[in-house]
């Protein structure tokens, strides 16, 4: 059985060991409540049900997580950290369209087969976790198509596009990355073919972009 508990002795070396202990007892709830959630969702299951499958009894859990919204928000801020580091790194070493369709494509599967657990709970709760989950889930989104919109900025889009058409492709690009990493979970054996269909389209969606001019261009920074 897992424990946090607090040893009997004093000294740096054991306060280390406590804070091993304790941190690897809170990673175990998070892959326990990943596991317990695969098939269904972050609802469906309880805190007893988490401490049991990690060892622990129900009073260690709250040493951690206060509640099982609480482990929800932990695991939607694990997702998407790595996931926004490593598309923000993809889109600012792409300076062409070209360079961003294929680079950037292949490097988003990796990442969902390395993180496969975390995807799918991301998929599932955004509709059916509970509201702070789901409101968290779109906060990330809404951060990461910010991001993506003051790089697209950068490139020297503000003379042709306003703001607001800037937004509205940073908005499609990261839905479109979005949907695409959510069939790579539900079909992973289709990987390739999921690939070539995105590829086609987000080319369909980026020749539009690039022809596009709004009416109103952002005025210069």
């Amino acid at each position: 059985m897992l424990t946090d508990a607090e040893p009997t002795e004093s000294g740096a070396g054991q306060r280390e060991s406590r804070a091993v202990r304790k941190e690897r007892t809170r990673r175990a709830i998070l892959d326990a409540a990943l596991a317990l959630a695969a098939d269904s969702n972050l609802a469906a299951i309880s805190l007893r049900q988490v401490a049991k499958q990690v060892g622990v009894v129900p009073t260690a859990f709250y040493r951690h997580f206060g509640s099982l919204e609480l482990l929800g928000l932990a695991l939607v801020d694990e997702s998407f950290r790595s996931l926004r580091l490593m598309l923000l790194d993809v889109w600012r070493h792409a300076p062409e369209y070209r360079d961003f369709i294929d680079g950037s494509l292949p490097i988003v599967a990796e990442h969902v087969r390395e993180h496969r657990p975390h995807y799918a709970f991301i998929a599932r709760e955004r509709t059916a976790g509970p509201p702070r989950v789901r409101e968290a889930i779109g906060q990330q989104i809404e951060l990461i198509t910010r991001e993506l919109a003051t790089d697209i900025a950068r490139t020297g889009a503000a003379e042709r596009y306003s703001a607001a058409d800037i937004a509205l492709l940073a908005d499609l690009i990261v839905s479109f990355v979005v949907t695409m990493a959510e069939r790579l979970v539900d079909d992973p054996e289709s990987e390739e073919q999921t690939l070539d269909r995105a590829r086609t389209q987000l080319r369909m969606l980026l020749v539009g972009a690039v022809n596009w001019r709004s009416q109103e261009p952002a005025a210069p920074a």
